[in-house]
């Protein structure tokens, strides 16, 4: 017997807009509306941009799937759009898309709840551009080498740098700013990148990433075969537990809902996992890390899907 759908609203996939990730948001988005049409649903693709209320209205959408990443489709810019519009949509609502999204705000608030952290600074592009220099916060910073550059509000690795000599450092810097107004520059952690999964307010598992090039990059995360995958992580039961209650800590200290994926570093210890951000939209392709992780827990794709759905009609 055909399992009855969740729903009956038409669903729109909002997935692509103009963000940096826009060719991977399309790729979760077309996964997602291939697996609501397999399991029955009356979907519809659709390429986000400036027109969208209009789109929607004629599409006739009811319910919003969404399937962006970056930009304004993940910082609680379309959240609010859909909210006015009175559409429910799935994922997490405004305030925890925009503190998700901003890689400073979120670590203040991830250290409010004494979630460990790795040390930071951020600089704006203004103060870089007029100093022509290294600010003083970074040029004396109170962490040691390698350095972590990354723009404060991008997503998919995009803009990262591994800094390990301070000469490269004005480089990596500029590169960043290409890319946001902000930029971040915090301590390395050598050790072990681990994901985990939240559906709700439940862990559904996690995923040790081992890419063959220096991090997990852009090229790393959407290249089949540049990364293994391990699941579960391959790292002692007591520091697996604790990566898991921090991630469901940090999820909820955002006021995270639905799905979300927690980032983070273990040392060579294997003592801290210390949190790096919180994805609210994470990749739903066929390499994404999310349905690794839903399937080690028991769940297929499609089963997933149908439990982004229900949670976003329970919220």
């Amino acid at each position: 017997m055909t399992k009855k759908p969740v729903t009956t609203k038409r669903i729109g996939v909002l997935m692509g807009g103009e963000s940096s990730e826009r060719d991977i948001s399309i790729r979760s988005g077309l996964a997602i509306y291939q697996g609501l049409q397999e399991l029955g649903y009356n979907a519809a693709p659709i390429d986000i941009s400036k027109d969208v209320v209009t789109v929607l209205r004629k599409e006739k959408i009811k319910f919003a799937f969404l399937a962006l990443h970056g930009g304004i489709g993940e910082n609680g810019a379309i959240q609010g759009m859909l909210e006015v519009l009175g559409t429910p949509y799935t994922g997490s609502g405004i305030l925890a898309s925009a503190l998700a999204m901003d890689k400073e705000v979120s670590k203040k608030i991830f250290t409010y709840h004494g979630l460990p952290v790795a040390p930071f600074v951020v600089m704006e592009k203004g103060k870089w551009k007029k100093e022509k220099n290294l600010p003083s916060s970074v040029s004396h910073l109170p962490f040691t080498l390698p350095w972590v550059v990354k723009p404060v509000a991008e997503g998919s690795s995009i803009g990262v740098s591994i800094v390990k000599e301070e000469k490269d450092l004005s480089l990596s810097v500029e590169k960043a700013f290409s890319f946001d107004r902000r930029v971040m520059v915090e301590k390395f952690i050598p050790g072990k990148e681990v994901h985990i999964g939240i559906l709700g307010h439940r862990v559904l598992g996690g995923v040790e990433v081992r890419p063959s090039l220096e991090f997990y990059n852009y090229e790393a995360k959407y290249t089949s075969g540049l990364t293994d995958y391990i699941v579960p992580p391959e790292i002692d039961e007591a520091t697996y537990e604790k990566a898991k209650d921090i991630a469901l800590k940090a999820h909820e200290a955002l006021g995270c809902s639905g799905a979300s994926r927690v980032d983070l570093r273990i040392d060579e210890q294997g003592n801290v996992p210390n949190v790096l951000e919180v994805n609210t939209l994470p990749g739903m392709t066929t390499t994404s890390l999310l349905p690794k992780i839903a399937k080690s827990a028991g769940l297929s794709f499609n089963d997933l899907i149908e439990e982004i759905i229900r949670l976003a009609l329970k919220e």
